[in-house]
């Protein structure tokens, strides 16, 4: 039977190189879809992926906003792998409150609905993988806003992710222990999102070696990467870090894995981190 794969946010960076992983490994009659909001981009990205002579799938170019969820509920159809790896742009110089709607429509609503609309149709033995973060683990919250991402639901994810947005514009967030740098709790609530959903569906995925799971692809360097950390001496290429994604797509399911965040083929604790951890890896 044709697989079919899905990449969201895939017209550069890390997207681009998953989709020419997936491209160079899967059949012949197989179909890459590789997505993006800006459809030059994605013609463009499209066919340099064609034209690689490592590529062996069919590929397609779609235009997909995630932030849209009815767009992404009628784009969903039955498929076989699913990255979700949407991003919305971050500027250091720029403040949180200018910034939030954006990145949080992207990474978080994307993610949101990518879950709803393709865990129903994935098909068994499926793989639906949220590209997130070490920072998505819930000890880098406070203590206080820990319940809110912990053993919840979908919508009491989004419930939190809403009311942390609302106090970013109202100016509270700090006050109410937001953590100051936007991708914390953003990555957090991603994990958290993952989690709800495989929360429900753990023990049929089992069953038929279904994984859905988030996954820190490590540090890579990217123009997106480069305004926001110091220290670019472990950082890998797009093509490097999307091995290990790639890795985990293809290899037998490992119960352990399911519902978790994994990076390079390891589970990282749900309650690790420290809220302060990250402040020595900015500029």
């Amino acid at each position: 039977m044709t697989r079919i794969a899905v990449v969201t946010g895939a017209n550069q960076g890390l997207g681009f190189a998953l989709v020419r992983g997936l491209a160079a490994r899967l059949a012949p009659e197989d179909l890459v879809l590789l997505t993006g909001r800006d459809a030059g981009r994605v013609a463009d990205a499209a066919a340099r992926v064609t034209a690689d002579p490592a590529t062996r799938s069919r590929i397609e170019g779609r235009v997909l906003d995630v932030s849209d969820f009815a767009a992404v509920a009628r784009f969903a159809e039955p498929v076989d792998i699913v990255l979700s790896n949407a991003i919305g742009p971050l500027d250091p110089g720029r403040s949180q409150a200018e910034q939030a709607d954006v990145f949080l429509d992207v990474a978080n609503g994307g993610t949101h609905a990518v879950l709803r609309s393709f865990g129903p149709v994935l098909r068994p033995g499926g793989r639906l993988l949220v590209v997130a973060s070490s920072l998505g683990t819930l000890g880098h919250l406070p203590e206080p806003l820990r319940p809110r991402f912990d053993g919840v639901s979908l919508d009491d994810v989004e419930k939190a992710v809403e009311d942390w947005r609302s106090a970013i514009h109202d100016g509270t967030a700090r006050e109410q222990g937001w953590p100051d740098w936007i991708n914390v709790p953003s990555k957090v609530a991603q994990v958290a999102a993952v989690r709800a959903v495989a929360a429900g569906r753990r023990a049929a995925d089992l069953a038929d070696g279904t994984l859905v799971a988030a996954v820190c692809p490590g540090l890579v360097d990217t123009r997106a990467s480069r305004p926001w950390f110091s220290d670019f001496s472990q950082a890998q290429t797009p093509d490097e870090a999307a091995r290990a994604v790639l890795d985990l797509v293809f290899a037998d399911l490992n119960p352990a894995t399911y519902g978790e965040l994994v990076r390079f083929g390891q589970v990282l604790p749900w309650t690790g981190g420290s809220p302060s951890r990250h402040e020595g890896l900015l500029r």
